[in-house]
């Protein structure tokens, strides 16, 4: 039972708190990826119409739109949830974090191709990510940006259409006390 490592996993990653809407997202994807296992598919039909339910409650109550098809690495942590919309066809790495307003979806109608994101993506406030790009490992993504082309590893990505720039290593001016 694969879901149940990845549930204490998620548990820990929202900071053992049960009150976080992020964690309980995360309860109703792990499950609804777990059902799929159930066989036969008879015996699976009940725990198909329960993840609908869940998924309902996740989608209306907290606000994240997140099909079990999206294929989820390990602890993804969804800081604030809140008008979270994920196409179907996305793939997250491992310890990615989401805040509130963030798609990951389709450039064109009609057209498959979403986001891939690689380990440790940290996505900011209000940030569209669309169609078959690449986001790749330790890449930060700035609130309300609008990404249409693949930011490469250790990357940033800012602004409307995004523009890739190279993380700095050297503090800034007024983070430089003394």
């Amino acid at each position: 039972m694969v879901m149940f490592p990845n549930l204490r996993e998620d548990w820990r990653a929202h900071n053992s708190d049960w009150t976080r809407h992020g964690f309980w997202v995360m309860v109703v994807y792990r499950y609804g990826r777990w059902r799929y296992g159930v066989r036969p598919r008879a015996l699976r039909l009940p725990f198909s119409f329960l993840y609908k339910l869940l998924k309902f409650f996740a989608d209306g109550f907290c606000g994240a739109e997140i099909p079990c098809e999206v294929q989820i690495g390990h602890r993804l942590v969804i800081e604030h949830t809140g008008a979270i919309v994920i196409s179907g066809d996305a793939s997250l790495g491992d310890d990615c974090v989401l805040r509130h307003g963030v798609t990951l979806g389709l450039r064109h109608t009609g057209r498959r191709g979403s986001p891939r994101l690689g380990n440790r993506v940290d996505i900011g406030a209000g940030a569209k990510l669309l169609g078959p790009i690449t986001i790749g490992d330790d890449a930060g993504i700035g609130a309300n940006a609008v990404v249409l082309c693949d930011v490469p590893a250790g990357h940033i990505a800012v602004g409307n259409p995004a523009r890739v720039l190279a993380r700095r290593s050297a503090p800034l001016p007024d983070q430089v006390t003394g």
